[in-house]
């Protein structure tokens, strides 16, 4: 490491369960964030900005006025740009060092194969289900963790789907392909909670990454904000699941 980035990540190196070796782990290191809306900006920023050496960033979708609300990582003069470019130039400006691949579209089939086969870990920041399914079974397929987190109206959730470990649940285990599927353009969601959520996934995406403290895998984290409530449920990979018990 550099002088530069000694210095840059010395309120990280300070910490016992990072240090120098895992600031390293981290430059070396190399995530997916499929999703650059309300979810994938937080995530995004403060992966570049905790020093995580190359981003992949994948969205089909261009910025909107009423993204603006919550998707931080646009603003008034990105509306009508690529999402992905507009993160990527945010992203530019708060760590250049951050290496940057960009997917201008959704990605499927053999190309979602190759962007999770090409990162360490994966975060699911996306509000598509059938997307959410595909990004299950091709990191599942790959033995890619995956970091999942969702938001709508003032509830939050987010868990960890590490399929490095054989008792790792997947995200098929929770929840039935074909089901019904909210958006906020027809519930709303309440602004910070898609950071408090999307900040959450990239605590988790680091504790992948460099490997300390206790990940999320095996447990799904429920957040009212309304009330700040915040439960643990116990999530048990399902043994007659059509996804993760076949592998």
């Amino acid at each position: 490491m550099s002088d530069q980035q000694l210095l840059r990540y010395s309120r990280h190196i300070l910490l016992p369960e990072l240090d120098v070796d895992g600031q390293r782990k981290l430059l070396a290191s190399r995530a997916l964030i499929v999703g650059l809306g309300g979810l994938g900006s937080p995530v995004a920023m403060y992966l570049a900005a905790a020093g995580v050496g190359e981003l992949h960033l994948a969205d089909g979708d261009t910025v909107e006025l009423s993204n603006l609300q919550r998707q931080i990582a646009h603003g008034d003069a990105d509306i009508g740009v690529s999402k992905v470019a507009s993160a990527a130039a945010t992203l530019r400006a708060l760590n250049p060092e951050v290496k940057l691949v960009e997917h201008h579209c959704v990605l499927a089939g053999a190309a979602l194969t190759a962007a999770v086969a090409a990162v360490d870990v994966v975060i699911d920041a996306c509000d598509n289900l059938g997307t959410r399914f595909a990004v299950n079974r091709a990191c599942l397929a790959a033995g890619v963790p995956l970091v999942s987190g969702a938001a709508i109206r003032n509830e939050g959730q987010l868990s960890v789907y590490d399929f490095r470990r054989e008792d790792s649940p997947c995200y098929r285990c929770l929840y039935q392909e074909g089901g019904e599927e909210m958006s906020c353009a027809d519930s709303g969601v309440l602004a910070p909670l898609v950071g408090m959520v999307g900040s959450m996934q990239a605590i988790e995406a680091l504790k992948c990454l460099v490997g300390f403290g206790d990940s999320l895998c095996g447990r799904l984290l429920l957040i009212d904000a309304s009330t700040m409530d915040i439960r643990q449920l116990r999530l048990h990979r399902d043994p007659k699941c059509p996804v993760c018990s076949v592998a």
